[in-house]
């Protein structure tokens, strides 16, 4: 018997791994350092040096290691945006030949290695010797979940298609959210999850698409905050959230318990921060009767890109739920303030009446799904003891997100903007997929998703000087036929920033205010949309031989000037704000996170710590 045990708990380790196989390591590793190549070279980290030109705007470059031992050979485009386009099996790896190497012996060629490749230029990079162990294991991490989504089955064509044919839209936007498999364009260690060992991968990685459920407890009064959109009571919020049967019998355990119901609130928590931090590092709460224990909830969810955030697949039209986790992912450790859970709801339905009330935005459609309620825990031997922003004063907060199922209209489909990004493992995007299924000219198809996504964010820029994080992962569109029709802008409370003074905000949501140069408030779009989403976007477009990329930013300065001119009021802000400036700040992502990997920025001061490096040339100038 012992024997048979053995032999199945030693199956089942080998199964959590399976995925790591020498082939889809080397092709993780190929993927990783041509973006690590790429990126690096559009934050002038890395200087390629032209060893020859091809001809077509294609030339053969090559970067040397710190040492000058390894050289790495490839053919690369130089497109808008200093954009380095390398196709992965261009590159070659070769060990230089070394000064006592004999007469006549040349260089050999090595295997591509990510985590070599930063060693190799760990001074170039300018990684402190105490966080490179941290970055490589970042590194590690990222490799061995791009080895993992390998095997997701479905191609770009399908998901553009719609994997159910249009009969189950949610099932249809869940299966794009756990097949994105590149994370964030820009970071090359963007799949960081320091925490998490195989099991909880498999458990609740986002590309795993398993089904979770989350942990409830109660939580004392007297040390958390619930707080909820206007008209929404604490009850009725969770009446509708658990339903009146599962309420009863959370407060029967409560009073089984000789507590008092009245005494306590109920707060989801992630599976993984219950099992590896509160029971440990609040255990003193839980012994004090501050936090109890109640149970698995009933509901099933599918953990999002962002990896904290859960869609509701038992019932889609239920709120997405939001939870703090202690896994440190691309630069932050990923908790939730209960400080900036007391003012979220108000936030939220701050922006919700702002949006309302413009004609504009109305006109393109442009949607929110609200932070309708949150909810925050004070523990006061952490709060004592650590810095403001502390990853130790975020451990224990949730805050709800409206679905945005009941935004649809029929025929209507959803998908994360990230899979606009999206190429699959044969190499075919969504985008073209998507622009093939719409039968429009792919010009056309571009502009009408300018006009729902673009043109909010400008309009917001100049009649507000009102920001989102707008990156494809805070992004949802709506599609109908495979084009886009109008954007819904999720993640609220924690991303947007009122810069100026053009707005006046009440004071409980005064927090969205920061003191932002005026010349950096045009990085909203330069840097945020340009550089972070649509260099990207233009480079798929155009190796796929879709659309050019000077009629890709054509397009682009056509809406825009099209904008412009329905509103000849905003005349001094469009030249306070320069879309078709000649030039703008390169503010670097990778260079923040290899400064400081676990924590790139202070969120109070969001201005402050940026990394600049020189400016880029705006491929919208040549249209003003």
């Amino acid at each position: 018997m012992t024997a048979i045990l053995e032999e199945t708990v030693a199956g089942q380790d080998a199964a959590s791994v399976e995925h790591l196989t020498p082939e889809r390591w080397a092709a993780a590793n190929r993927h990783l350092v041509r973006k690590a190549i790429a990126e690096f070279s559009h934050e002038r980290i890395l200087v390629p040096e032209l060893v020859r030109e091809e001809g077509a705007g294609v030339g053969t470059y090559r970067v040397v290691s710190d040492d000058a031992a390894v050289e790495y050979r490839f053919q690369a485009s130089v497109l808008e945006l200093e954009h380095w386009s390398i196709p992965a099996e261009s590159i070659v790896r070769t060990l230089l030949e070394p000064a006592e190497a004999t007469e006549g012996a040349g260089p050999s060629e090595l295997p591509l290695d990510a985590l070599d490749f930063i060693a190799e230029f760990r001074d170039t990079l300018a990684i402190r010797e105490e966080q490179l162990p941290v970055y490589l294991e970042e590194i590690s991490s990222t490799l061995a979940g791009h080895a993992y989504k390998q095997g997701n089955p479905l191609g770009s064509a399908e998901l553009a298609a719609g994997i159910t044919g249009g009969e189950d839209v949610a099932a249809d936007f869940q299966a794009i959210e756990r097949t994105m498999s590149e994370g964030h364009p820009c970071f090359v260690a963007n799949n960081g999850r320091l925490g998490f060992g195989i099991t909880d991968y498999h458990a609740f990685a986002p590309e795993s698409g398993a089904a979770v459920q989350l942990q409830w407890i109660a939580v004392h009064r007297s040390k958390a905050v619930f707080t909820s959109s206007a008209g929404l009571g604490y009850r009725a919020h969770f009446e509708a959230e658990l339903g009146a049967g599962i309420l009863a019998c959370f407060d029967a355990e409560l009073s089984a318990r000789g507590l008092d119901p009245q005494d306590y609130l109920l707060m989801p928590v992630h599976p993984w921060q219950w099992e590896n931090k509160l029971t440990v590092t609040f255990a003193a709460e839980i012994a004090q009767r501050h936090i109890v224990h109640l149970g698995t909830g009933a509901d099933a969810y599918q953990a999002q890109q962002s990896i904290r955030t859960f869609f509701n697949t038992s019932a889609p039209n239920k709120c997405y739920v939001k939870t703090a986790m202690s896994v440190l992912n691309m630069g932050f450790m990923r908790g939730l303030s209960p400080q900036y859970m007391k003012a979220t709801p108000a936030i939220n339905d701050w922006l919700q009446e702002l949006i309302a009330g413009d004609a504009e935005l109305q006109e393109r459609g442009l949607a929110m799904i609200r932070e309708t309620a949150a909810i925050g825990y004070h523990n006061h031997y952490y709060e004592a003891a650590s810095a403001k922003g502390s990853a130790y004063r975020k451990m224990l907060s949730a805050l709800w997100r409206e679905s945005p199922l009941p935004l649809l209209k029929e025929g209507q489909q959803l998908t994360t903007m990230a899979a606009l990004l999206h190429v699959d493992a044969e190499g075919n995007s969504m985008v073209s997929a998507l622009i093939a299924r719409s039968g429009l000219e792919p010009a056309e198809w571009l502009r009408r998703y300018f006009e729902a996504y673009l043109v909010p964010l400008v309009h917001c820029l100049f009649e507000y000087e009102l920001a989102f994080m707008p990156h494809g992962e805070n992004v949802i569109l709506v599609l109908e036929n495979g084009v886009p029709v109008r954007a819904i802008m999720k993640d609220i409370a924690e991303e947007i920033v009122v810069m100026g003074e053009r707005l006046e905000l009440p004071e409980e949501v005064s927090r969205i205010k920061a003191d932002i140069p005026a010349e950096e408030m045009v990085l909203a779009i330069f840097t945020d949309v340009f550089d972070c989403i649509f260099r990207f976007l233009s480079a798929i477009l155009a190796e796929d031989g879709t659309l050019g990329e000077d009629e890709f930013w054509k397009v682009t300065a056509d809406v825009v000037r099209d904008y412009q001119k329905r509103h000849p009021e905003l005349a001094e802000q469009f030249a306070m704000h320069d879309l078709f400036a000649p030039d703008f700040e390169l503010s670097c992502l990778n260079r923040l996170q290899l400064r400081n990997n676990q924590q790139m920025l202070d969120l109070t001061d969001p201005s402050g710590g940026l990394q600049m490096a020189g400016r880029l040339k705006n491929p919208l100038a040549r249209f003003a």
